[in-house]
């Protein structure tokens, strides 16, 4: 489901008012002995450009638990959190509809453990992995997002990402 249903139920209450809500990316990895590290991307119904998976953490869930559950909801793949790689607030969205959201988003890398990536739950035309070094076009923002989820730094940065990353 694109949206989920406790945001349908506010957004009854408040129309279009701006939500500030918890945002997940999911940058998933796994290594394929014969073309290295690939990413696991998802390209989008809605805007038709690719991505890795993210998503709204549900109320009470972790961001980590939201980034595994998104995985296996939008892709069917199964991976696990390896660490935190960056939390940001990202610009303002607005819909077609005219709803605005803000996001306090938290990029996870994760590394595949199972499954052959397929567009599972109706928000994306397709799922794939892509080398590391021959990703697609990608928005700067998602562009970004990727880039420090494949960073080796192993502390998390907060933040505005600096220029080039």
């Amino acid at each position: 489901m694109a949206t989920p249903e406790f945001i349908l139920a506010l957004r009854e209450k408040i129309g279009t008012t701006p939500l500030w809500l918890p945002g997940v990316t999911a940058v998933v990895m796994r290594d394929d002995g014969e073309h290295g590290t690939e990413v696991l991307l998802v390209k989008r119904l809605d805007t038709g450009e690719w991505s890795p998976v993210c998503g709204i953490v549900d109320p009470g869930e972790e961001p980590s638990d939201a980034a595994v559950r998104e995985v296996l909801e939008e892709a069917d793949v199964h991976a696990v959190v390896e660490h935190l790689a960056w939390v940001h607030v990202t610009d303002m969205y607005t819909y077609d509809n005219g709803d605005r959201t803000q996001y306090v988003d938290t990029v996870f890398r994760l590394r595949w453990v199972s499954g052959t990536p397929f567009p599972a739950d109706g928000e994306n035309t397709d799922a794939r992995w892509f080398p590391r070094d021959a990703l697609p076009a990608m928005s700067a923002d998602m562009g970004r997002r990727v880039a420090i989820g494949l960073d080796e730094r192993a502390e998390a940065r907060f933040g505005p990402a600096e220029p080039g990353t």
